[in-house]
């Protein structure tokens, strides 16, 4: 129509264009309508169908899964229904256990009281018995006590004696018989202990001494001076004794000029003094002049001498030894221990022997070796100026190291190896120990013969002074004594108690090297004659 309208009006047609429009949509509007709604009852109807589908595919679907969801809530059910009959099942079961545990610990039980009343009973039965026989033991000690009593006025009596003097008569006897016992445990005891102390000992000891080698004899200090002959003495007396005079006066030296041949002797209790009397006679002699100036001279050029040998004989041993932090004076009053001699002994060479052991021994025995060595070399150092204070040589030793930074154990080792003061450390034994190897090792000291004879004699008059004893002998250079006992006085087991008397006296009031074994010999001799 409007394709019509728009030839027609292309044609030159008289009636005007907008007539035609109206005409198209007063003729179109209708026929749109009823297009649009025959459009729109298809689309509805299409709309319902499809919308009724889904609402059955839904409800088809919906029933569908509402079954499958029954039947898995179903088998939930019927499983969850397995496990609760399953667990009553076990909690039946347990239950069950319980009550046949019960009833098994119930008749237990019921058994126990039983036998436990059985026990009461035989408790009560006992304790009832105790009881009688208590009372028949009372009755007992009672006519016991008056059959003693009726006893004791008999015997009191018979013998004479009241009754402090019968009881002090049993008392001695009990007495006698408790110190026979008690020498029996001291003999039993001691030889056990004795023979385990005396192994482990030897075993560190010996151990010590083979790890330690050294020379077996020590040089003394010189004494004497060998002249190229008896003229020399004159030259060395000097007119009117001037030359001798200022040789003593200078080195502070005694100088004995006697009838020897070919030898001038020096006396002097200070070694050092000794030797530089020593020397500067050696270099008098050597030199050949003669004179105070001259002796003035070379005995201060040998005091310097002697002086740097000193201080290097300290540091070479402190060396030697591997000590360090050693003050000056300390080094130094070592040093004059190179002539200073005990028994024939150096005592330099004794001190670095002796820090030696004691590092072995207590390396042995678990403790700190470096300490040990220090105090045993330091142990005698006293002894560079015991002669110039009062006092013993462990006091002014442990005096003259405290005050130059030495410090515990240290000053306890030198004040008191040789028991001056208590022992607070093991230290102090060990030197003790080793102090002791060094002095009894053979070869390591000499004695006079006068020393020697007054030791021996010492020796056996203690062993003398012994109740019961008859004889004694000081045998082995002093090392042993033998002591013979009576035997009707002293038993076997007292005689231990005689050598352990006897030997306490010997460590108590002597001086010695090393030690002594006392031996206690009893002897009894049954004799009869055949005729």
């Amino acid at each position: 129509m409007v394709n019509a309208w728009i030839a027609q009006t292309e044609s030159g047609s008289s009636m005007p264009a907008w007539l035609w429009i109206l005409i198209g949509i007063v003729v179109g509007a209708p026929l749109g309508a009823l297009a649009l709604r025959m459009l729109v009852g298809m689309t509805i109807g299409t709309a319902k169908s499809e919308a009724k589908n889904i609402v059955e595919t839904a409800e088809l679907k919906a029933k569908s899964e509402k079954q499958e969801r029954e039947l898995e809530l179903e088998k939930e059910l019927r499983a969850r229904r397995d496990e609760l009959d399953k667990e009553v099942d076990d909690s039946r079961k347990e239950l069950r256990e319980a009550e046949r545990r019960l009833d098994k610990r119930e008749s237990q039980f019921d058994k126990r009281e039983s036998a436990l009343e059985r026990e009461q009973s035989k408790i009560d039965e006992t304790r009832s018995k105790l009881d009688s026989r208590e009372t028949k033991l009372n009755e007992s000690q009672k006519e016991i006590e008056q059959t003693l009593e009726q006893q004791k006025e008999k015997l009191l009596a018979i013998s004479g004696m009241n009754a402090d003097e019968a009881k002090t008569l049993v008392l001695e006897r009990i007495e006698e018989e408790c110190r026979h016992d008690a020498a029996k445990i001291v003999r039993k005891v001691g030889e056990e202990t004795e023979a385990e102390a005396h192994e482990k000992a030897t075993e560190i000891l010996v151990h010590a001494v083979q790890r330690f080698a050294t020379e077996v004899t020590a040089d003394s200090t010189v004494r004497s001076v060998q002249i190229p002959s008896d003229d020399m003495k004159g030259r060395i007396i000097g007119r009117e004794g001037r030359n001798i005079r200022a040789i003593e006066k200078a080195t502070g030296a005694d100088i004995i000029v006697d009838d020897t041949p070919g030898v001038i002797v020096v006396s002097c209790f200070d070694k050092i003094r000794q030797a530089i009397a020593v020397q500067s006679l050696n270099k008098l002699i050597k030199d050949g002049r003669m004179h105070p100036t001259r002796i003035e001279e070379v005995v201060e050029k040998v005091r310097d001498e002697i002086g740097q040998q000193v201080i290097k004989a300290g540091k070479e041993a402190a060396i030697e030894v591997n000590l360090r932090g050693l003050h000056p004076k300390v080094s130094e009053a070592m040093g004059k221990l190179h002539y200073r001699t005990s028994f024939g002994q150096n005592v330099l060479r004794h001190s670095i022997e002796v820090a030696f052991f004691s590092q072995i021994i207590a390396d042995q025995l678990g403790l700190d070796g470096t300490i040990a060595r220090r105090a045993g070399y330091l142990h005698d150092i006293g002894k560079s100026m015991d002669h110039e204070q009062e006092g013993g040589h462990p006091a002014i030793g442990m005096a003259f190291a405290k005050q130059h930074g030495e410090k515990e154990p240290i000053l306890n080792v030198i004040g008191g190896h040789h028991a001056d003061i208590p022992s607070t450390s093991f230290y102090t034994p060990i030197v003790m120990a080793a102090d002791a190897i060094s002095s009894a090792r053979p070869g390591a000291r000499r004695e006079s013969m006068e020393r020697y004879i007054q030791r021996l004699t010492e020796l056996q008059d203690i062993a003398l002074a012994e109740n019961g004893v008859q004889e004694a002998y000081a045998i082995q250079a002093g090392r042993e004594v033998r002591v013979m006992v009576d035997a009707n006085k002293i038993t076997d087991d007292e005689a231990y108690l005689v050598a352990d008397r006897i030997a306490k006296r010997v460590s108590t009031e002597m001086t010695f090297p090393g030690e002594i074994r006392v031996t206690v010999l009893r002897e009894t001799r049954a004799i009869e004659i055949a005729r």
